[in-house]
């Protein structure tokens, strides 16, 4: 038997301070309810853990960026279906102005009411807004650019890829009404555009269409005559949704113009008999305007819905994925608990009685 050296209370002691860590560990896994507290406790684990919960938050910010560009697109669209509703009353008048029956004073009138209904669609254009931006009046269009002073972009279709066109020759004259006379209109299509083009022109705006979805509108503001246009069409414009969590995981929504020019209804009135029969057709394409914008914008908000689903879903998974790798098996850890406890009490108990040995040397000296 030795005093000076207790080797079994050094060892009753490391194997408590051993049992004593690991029960701190099962306190600390139960109290938190993660079974990662600490990067030493699985480094790999902890950076995959924290990777996905970066994730998971940024996955729920993109859910509420989805939602909150289908409510920019449901403004726009409650605000597009009133202007259907006073579009079909400018048929309705111009139908009845059109009526042989009517004087040229009964004409006024009529044309008096469809002023107000065209100046209520401006004042809708223009303050149809949401969190402070006006949805409506082009800021979210496509834009394009030319060169040619006398010659403007106004619209362009999804399927014209950005980049640079030509037109390499463009005569335009105007009619006494200022609208583009037929007879005149000469355009020579160069780089960019496509063989199969037809080009055609109302009021003062030319249409550069084909069948494949190409379609280009251009404004000639002055008569030109064999002039060259240089065309940069940016493709940018629309309203960016973020809808990932990745860079470049952008949706693109499109709100297209509205103004009584993009409806074809800025120069016409039915103050004659043929005013109003001009004015019945071209309600028609306004109304062909607004249902195409009103499809158009439908198509976005049935596309952000699925967007959203596919974004709960994905969170879902991702922070099912999270949980495994963090967070404590509880029934497990309890009976580690349980364990642990026992042989702190047991090393305890067993380093008291380590520390007793040195003391029945005394047994000898007596």
């Amino acid at each position: 038997m030795k005093i000076n050296y207790n080797v079994s209370a050094m060892i009753a002691n490391s194997a408590l301070n051993r049992s004593d860590n690991m029960l701190s560990t099962s306190l600390e896994r139960l109290s938190t309810g993660y079974k990662i507290n600490h990067a030493k406790e699985n480094a790999s684990g902890l950076a995959m853990a924290k990777r996905m919960n970066a994730q998971i938050r940024s996955l729920d910010t993109a859910t509420q960026n989805s939602n909150d560009g289908i409510s920019a697109i449901g403004i726009a669209e409650g605000a597009l279906q009133e202007v259907h509703e006073m579009i079909q009353r400018m048929s309705e008048l111009a139908t009845k102005a059109a009526n042989g029956t009517m004087t040229d004073e009964d004409r006024k009138a009529i044309d008096s009411e469809i002023n107000q209904l065209k100046d209520e669609i401006v004042r809708v254009s223009d303050s149809t807004m949401y969190n402070g931006e006006v949805l409506l009046n082009g800021n979210f269009d496509l834009r394009g650019y030319t060169d040619n002073e006398n010659v403007k972009v106004i619209t362009y279709g999804d399927y014209v890829k950005s980049g640079d066109y030509e037109i390499t020759a463009l005569t335009a004259n105007f009619d006494a009404k200022g609208n583009i006379d037929e007879a005149s209109l000469s355009v020579t299509l160069g780089a960019g555009f496509p063989d199969d083009v037809t080009v055609t022109s109302s009021g003062d705006s030319i249409f550069i269409k084909n069948d494949n979805g190409f379609e280009m509108e251009l404004q000639v503001k002055q008569p030109v005559s064999g002039e060259s246009v240089a065309l940069d069409i940016t493709g940018l414009g629309a309203m960016g949704v973020q809808i990932g969590t990745n860079e470049g995981q952008v949706l693109d929504v499109r709100i297209p113009t509205l103004n009584l020019r993009s409806l074809g209804l800025d120069k016409v009135d039915c103050k004659t008999q043929e005013n109003a029969g001009e004015f019945m057709e071209r309600v028609k394409g306004a109304l062909q305007y607004v249902s195409n914008a009103r499809s158009t914008l439908g198509a976005y908000e049935n596309r952000l819905d699925h967007t959203v689903k596919t974004l709960d879903l994905s969170a879902e998974n991702m922070t099912a994925a999270y949980s495994r790798i963090m967070d404590t098996d509880m029934a497990k850890e309890m009976s580690e608990y349980s364990k642990n406890q026992v042989l702190v009490q047991a090393g305890t108990s067993m380093l008291a009685q380590a520390n007793e040995r040195p003391a029945q040397v005394l047994q000898l000296l007596q």
